[in-house]
């Protein structure tokens, strides 16, 4: 069970077991903690007891904070889960060696190759109905086969010498990997392409802000394999970034975000908006649903169908065991198609 909470105004208290939500005098929500597996507060406005805190440290039960636009800014854990001495020194150490390397371009073979299955995926629905966008979605599909080459191709003894080169070979497939996606975002939408952080146009806040949950599943990952999430390797340092996150989460954007937010516009769903141009609560809500609810669904991983969220708990314990030494190499998660 997930517990969302976006109500300006309401408090998480704990109460004999369970986690309850008010807003002056009404009860708004009840979850017990034995079935909790998160706390997500969106925006402003919303007040936790020191209680609810040590109860949801106590049973492991991560507490993550974003903004009204997705942006993650903070997650609670307890204090003991970053004692993990001996993976985050091999972490460190991998920065300028070869397992930092190997790190760097698996996430961007790893990106690379979802995308393109992703495209091949959407594809295949429209064969027949669709030979035209069938016949696109494929060639884009197939065009990945060079950038996954010139990504092994490239030799160097640290992540720093290779960084800007994997970077450049992502940004170009990302380019044609969008500029595929364009013909499937319907037309009211007014979608500009891909845009970031300030995007001002709904699907890209859609998006933005399905990211931004999967950011917080990400972090409470590797954070649970005992690594430091602000250490990364394909994205380069700097104050309070993420980098290890940002990396992580390239392998698990097209499965879990990119394929539940697309099926959902062409299912017609109404993404709605206020005044000032920013999603409402209800569709904010539904983006959590959504996104929580793919990572339940299975794929195909290590022989067996497995749901997404152990898939990735996995791969954030195989990046640790990898630069410990324990592994001899690193294998990013592709998607089914």
């Amino acid at each position: 069970m997930h517990l969302f909470v976006q109500e300006k105004g309401a408090f998480i208290a704990k109460h004999q077991g369970r986690l309850r939500v008010n807003k002056e005098k009404t009860r708004l929500q009840e979850v017990p903690l034995l079935h909790l597996q998160q706390v997500i507060v969106n925006g402003g406005g919303v007040g936790i007891s020191s209680d609810a805190i040590r109860a949801c440290s106590e049973e492991g039960i991560p507490i993550h904070f974003i903004s009204s636009n997705g942006t993650p800014h903070s997650s609670l854990y307890s204090a003991g889960l970053t004692g993990t001495v001996l993976t985050r020194r091999a972490q460190l150490r991998a920065y300028d060696g070869p397992p930092g390397v190997a790190l760097a371009q698996g996430f961007t073979l790893g990106k690379l190759q979802n995308q393109a299955n992703l495209l091949r995926y959407i594809a295949k629905y429209r064969k027949e109905a669709a030979p035209e966008l069938y016949d696109s979605f494929m060639l884009v599909a197939s065009e990945v086969v060079d950038s996954l080459q010139a990504i092994r191709n490239l030799r160097g003894g640290c992540v720093d010498e290779l960084r800007e080169q994997l970077m450049g070979i992502e940004g170009r497939y990302a380019a044609r990997y969008w500029g595929a996606l364009a013909a499937l975002v319907p037309s009211e939408l007014a979608w500009p392409g891909r845009e970031t952080r300030g995007a001002s146009d709904p699907f890209n806040q859609v998006l933005n802000y399905g990211y931004g949950v999967l950011y917080g599943q990400v972090e409470h990952a590797l954070v649970l394999a005992g690594l430091d999430p602000y250490a990364g390797l394909l994205h380069a340092d700097r104050p309070g970034k993420p980098s290890l996150v940002l990396d992580l989460i390239e392998e698990f954007r097209q499965a879990v975000v990119d394929r539940t937010l697309l099926g959902q516009i062409n299912r017609g769903w109404s993404i709605e908006r206020d005044e000032r141009g920013w999603l409402v609560a209800a569709t904010r809500e539904r983006i959590v649903e959504k996104v929580l609810e793919r990572l339940e669904s299975a794929e195909a991983y290590e022989g067996k169908r497995q749901p997404l969220r152990h898939i990735l708990q996995c791969q954030a314990r195989h990046i640790a065991t990898f630069v410990r030494g324990e592994r001899e190499e690193y294998t990013p998660f592709v998607m089914g198609w």
